[in-house]
């Protein structure tokens, strides 16, 4: 299991041990950050973030991750209201701010660690929004005293466009499909998640490398589980057949347990081979 820092001390109780239990669902699981995220369709990014208090966790990556993992939703779900009630009272009142405490006064006790230059820079906000109250007035001012003439021929350069997505045919959160998948991150790209399936896979020591394949995007990728820092993982697809062209895409394992590819794009995952060189030079590849 992955070592992870100490939550801060100041952390409120309900919190950390919503926190602790995250961590604790995700490391039992045997899953590396990146399967995580893979499998709930939250970045690897946020996961961090959650895992590390830096961020809580919405509902709904709870209820992924109790579905992964194989926990009780209602139970998880529990804990993650008594956090969120905490944490949003820290977000609207927070702790008091360092600086208008009484000199030689202790710190308060606050749901994060780190709140008191946060505070500060709300403080700024209340004669931030008497300039921006002004500037308002002064813009006002100039629109009236503009003619009516100046205003057409100005305001036609000046107004949005209205953007059109460039592939409406996609679900939501999904923003590649087929060739412009090729050599992007899965699970940035919105690939992952209920989007992917595994269609082959095969063990090679005490690694597991998987082909995954998004329909919905038209590409696929390895990912490797288990592993160890410095095993190579690839996937690649041969010209014909469902691909217009050779590829191949390759990832080193980190400090995580885990890793994936890039994308190829591909129609039929059939064509699609996931291949793990260990750093003891054991290899071996999917069928």
């Amino acid at each position: 299991m992955p070592r992870r820092k100490a939550l801060p001390s100041e952390l409120d109780p309900r919190v950390a041990e919503f926190v602790g239990q995250l961590r604790l669902l995700v490391d039992r699981s045997g899953l590396g950050i990146a399967a995580v995220a893979d499998r709930t369709g939250y970045s690897r990014a946020s996961w961090e973030r959650y895992l590390s208090a830096g961020l809580l966790a919405p509902k709904g990556a709870v209820v992924a991750l109790a579905e992964v993992t194989g926990a009780s939703p209602v139970q998880l779900v529990t804990m993650w209201e008594q956090a969120e009630r905490v944490w949003s009272r820290s977000e609207m009142f927070g702790p008091e701010p360092e600086d208008a405490r009484p000199v030689g006064a202790g710190a308060g006790v606050g749901v994060r660690s780190g709140e008191g230059a946060a505070w500060r820079k709300r403080g700024l906000a209340l004669p931030l929004a008497g300039v921006v109250g002004v500037l308002v007035l002064v813009a006002a001012a100039v629109y009236l005293t503009r003619g009516a003439g100046e205003e057409d021929v100005a305001g036609a350069s000046k107004r949005p466009v209205a953007s059109v997505s460039p592939r409406p045919d996609l679900p939501p959160g999904v923003e590649c499909g087929g060739a412009s998948c090729a050599g992007k991150d899965p699970e940035t790209m919105g690939c992952g998640g209920r989007f992917a399936t595994t269609v082959t896979s095969v063990t090679v020591g005490g690694a597991l490398v998987e082909v995954r394949y998004s329909e919905t995007c038209g590409a696929a990728w390895a990912r490797v589980t288990s592993a160890g820092v410095g095993d190579r993982v690839e996937v690649s697809v041969a010209a014909g057949g469902s691909a217009s062209a050779s590829a191949k895409e390759t990832a080193v394992v980190g400090t995580d347990v885990d890793t994936y590819t890039p994308m190829v794009a591909v129609k039929d995952a059939g064509d699609v081979r996931a291949c793990v060189t260990l750093k003891s030079g054991q290899a071996g590849c999917t069928a």
